[in-house]
C-alpha cells in the first residue's frame, strides 16, 4: 500500500509562534480541510473559524502564503510551494487565538462609515419606488454581494499603515447606500466618509478588488465616494 504524500503545514499562532505539522495530502483537499485535520488529529487546542464550508459565510478567511483567502474554497494544490504551505490569521485585525481574529474593529468601521440604512418612512407609508434600470441602482447593486469576510480589509496596505482608515468593505457599503433610492442619509454618509480615515486616504493600490473572493470592486466604489465628496465640498463652498 502506497503512503499518501505528506504536506509541511506551518500554522502561525500569534505570540506563541509558528508550528509545523505533517499533514497527509488527499485529492480535492482544501486549505480548510488541512486546518481541520490538524485540529482533529494532532492539536485539539487549535482555534479557527468556519461555518458553511461552501463560500457563503466568509468566516473561514485566513492568510495563506501571505494572501488572504477563503480557505474553504481554496484547494491546497493551488497554493503549495513545493509540498509546503503557511497559514496564518487575517492581518490588520487583532488575533484572539491562533487563526481566529477579532472582527469588532472591522464592523466598528462599517458603523463609522454610516454603512447602515437611514430610513425615513414608516410602515404606514407607501413603499419607496426603485428604478431598477437607473445608474444609481446599478451602482448600489454592484457591491450588494459583500458578505463581510474581511479579505479586502486584510489585503489593504492602507489599513496596515493607517489604523484610522475605514477600509474598503465599509466604504463600499457606504457607496451602496449612497446610491440606494430608499436611503435618506446621503449627506450623513458623505460627511462620514470624507473625514479622518475616509475615502481620500485610499492610495488606489487595488488589492481590495484583486483579492475579493466575490469579484466585487471596492476600489471603484471608493473612487465614486471621492467624486461625490468632492462635489459636496464645492457645493457647500458656493
Amino acid at each position: 500500500m502506497t503512503a499518501s504524500p505528506t504536506l509541511k503545514v506551518t500554522i502561525e499562532r500569534g505570540p506563541s509562534g509558528a508550528e509545523v505539522f505533517d499533514v497527509p495530502q488527499y485529492d480535492n483537499q482544501t486549505v480548510l480541510d488541512v486546518v481541520s485535520w490538524v485540529q482533529q488529529n494532532v492539536d485539539p487546542t487549535l482555534s479557527y473559524r468556519f461555518a458553511c464550508r461552501v463560500g457563503m459565510c466568509g468566516s473561514c478567511a485566513m492568510m495563506v502564503n501571505g494572501v488572504p483567502r477563503w480557505t474553504c474554497r481554496t484547494h491546497i494544490s493551488k497554493v503549495l510551494d513545493g509540498n509546503a504551505v503557511t497559514i496564518g490569521p487575517l492581518r490588520n485585525l487583532p488575533v484572539i487565538k491562533d487563526l481566529a481574529v477579532d472582527m469588532d474593529p472591522f464592523f466598528d468601521k462599517w458603523v463609522a462609515a454610516e454603512g447602515i440604512h437611514h430610513g425615513g418612512l414608516t410602515r404606514d407609508d407607501p413603499i419607496a419606488p426603485v428604478d431598477e434600470g437607473s445608474a444609481e441602482r446599478e451602482a448600489a447593486n454592484a457591491g450588494i454581494e459583500c458578505i463581510n469576510c474581511s479579505v479586502c480589509y486584510a489585503a489593504c496596505d492602507t489599513v496596515a499603515g493607517n489604523p484610522d482608515y475605514l477600509g474598503p468593505a465599509a466604504l463600499q457599503r457606504a457607496w451602496t447606500l449612497l446610491n440606494d433610492a430608499k436611503d435618506e442619509g446621503r449627506q450623513t454618509i458623505l460627511d462620514a466618509v470624507s473625514g479622518k480615515g475616509g475615502c481620500h486616504n485610499c492610495h488606489s493600490i487595488g488589492s481590495c478588488t484583486a483579492y475579493c473572493p466575490n469579484e466585487l470592486d471596492p476600489l471603484a466604489a471608493i473612487a465614486g465616494l471621492k467624486r461625490e465628496t468632492a462635489k459636496s465640498f464645492f457645493k457647500r463652498g458656493r
